[in-house]
């Protein structure tokens, strides 16, 4: 079984996409400070305005960490439409067809194949899941994105997931927000370090 999911791993990471950073969004000109963030603390808080690029790069810089080869990037977002075409959008970048190694899953549909690093979806269904995978054990890395959006869901999530880091030092946690109060999701999680990226210049 360890030496199956040591081979298993081996193989993620030599699989593992090599992603690029658009220059002209705000997000990639910082992609190096924001890697280093999340390389030292379990917690990062991203700012930015939309536009500034931090829905579509946040999962290429976990990618380019290491990150997903032991578990998935989980990637929520507060709509299914949205969950949908940001993993298109992804996929896109990184020149793989959708599904491969960004997919998404979202009430009565799913595109996403066991090779993926990358998986989208609501924050609701990723709640759901709490209930069969108590650790989040599927997952090395949650982006919890458009987290001043503030809805049951969300709130629940962060709650959730605050309780269960100390239990999952290896899990890493970002959460995203519009430029408004992001010190209180930082206070949240024991002063977790907070990037702001402006919009697009």
């Amino acid at each position: 079984e360890a030496r199956n999911s040591a081979a298993r791993r081996a193989e993620r990471a030599e699989r593992l996409p090599r992603p690029t950073f658009p220059s002209e969004l705000p997000v990639s000109t910082r992609h190096e400070e924001i890697a280093a963030a999340i390389s030292s603390h379990q917690t990062v808080v991203l700012c930015g305005e939309t536009g500034s690029g931090k829905t579509t790069q946040l999962p290429k810089i976990c990618l380019s960490l290491g990150r997903g080869v032991s578990g998935l990037i989980g990637h929520t977002q507060p709509r299914r439409i949205a969950a949908r075409s940001v993993a298109a959008r992804i996929a896109h970048e990184l020149r793989s067809p959708l599904g491969r190694d960004v997919g998404f899953a979202i009430r009565f549909q799913d595109a996403i194949q066991p090779s993926a690093y990358v998986k989208l979806m609501t924050d609701g269904l990723l709640l759901a899941e709490t209930q069969s995978d108590r650790l989040l054990e599927k997952y090395d890395t949650l982006i919890i994105d458009e987290a001043h959006e503030r809805s049951l869901n969300i709130d629940f999530l962060l709650g959730y997931i605050k309780r269960i880091l100390p239990r999952r030092p290896d899990l890493k946690l970002i959460i995203t927000s519009a430029t408004i109060d992001p010190a209180r999701f930082s206070a949240h999680f024991n002063n977790a370090p907070v990037i702001e990226v402006s919009g697009r210049t």
